[in-house]
């Protein structure tokens, strides 16, 4: 699925500074090294301070903060000064309240937090197929996931900020291939999509100002990635 939007102000964040929430995460640790390696300055955010070593060693400059515990003026002081917002943390399962607590609740706060801090551009990592009517029973232990997630990328599209939503199919721990196949154009299912490779589109979006207003769903597939991305400006 691809829905279009017109970005009034989108720009492009030549060595800009970028807050990764999740920081610790898989997607989020090879996006770190990507970033950091093109010249931007990125933020981390994480709860346990036992990860600062993995996210200084990715390039991350490490941010100690719960996104449960934090209130608006906590948020909106976390992402002062800050160009983009790159929202890659989540329960990781279990528990259903904790998973609308940081699924919906705390990525809906990111996103006013960005607006009230003028932080314009905001990239969602969210699953292929995230949307209202998901049809995942009540009764299945993903079912708050999709729930949470639907609510958040729902919220997003209706906010002012300069959104991409990314949405890849089943995340694996393969080495990153660099090529993709994005939804209507090649990609026809959800399969599956190294981690590194879901980095590497974060990081792709990130230069492509034309991609604010995109929701972007994808799988491993044998398209370079930047010339997927290229593709969706014929649309």
């Amino acid at each position: 699925m691809l829905i279009e939007y017109t970005a009034r102000n989108a720009r492009s964040i030549d060595m800009a500074r970028i807050a990764v929430f999740g920081g610790h995460g898989k997607v989020a640790l090879h996006l770190e090294r990507l970033l950091s390696e093109a010249g931007h300055e990125v933020s981390s955010i994480i709860r346990n301070p036992d990860h600062a070593g993995d996210v200084r060693a990715a390039g991350g400059i490490p941010v100690i903060a719960d996104v449960e515990q934090l209130d608006a003026l906590e948020f909106n002081k976390l992402l002062q000064g800050h160009d983009a917002l790159v929202w890659t943390a989540g329960a990781g399962g279990g528990s259903p309240l904790r998973t609308y607590a940081v699924d919906r609740d705390a990525a809906i706060a990111s996103m006013a937090a960005a607006q009230q801090a003028g932080v314009p551009r905001y990239v969602m990592v969210s699953y292929y197929g995230s949307r209202p009517d998901h049809g995942v029973p009540e009764d299945n232990s993903f079912f708050a996931y999709a729930e949470a997630k639907a609510t958040a990328d729902t919220h997003l599209r209706g906010s002012d900020l300069e959104w991409t939503i990314l949405g890849p199919s089943r995340l694996t721990l393969d080495p990153p291939t660099g090529r993709i196949e994005i939804a209507g154009h090649g990609a026809t299912e959800p399969t599956e999509v190294s981690r590194a490779d879901v980095a590497a589109v974060a990081a792709a979006v990130l230069e492509r100002p034309e991609t604010a207003g995109l929701t972007i769903e994808f799988n491993n597939g044998d398209t370079p990635i930047g010339e997927a991305l290229d593709a969706l400006r014929k649309l």
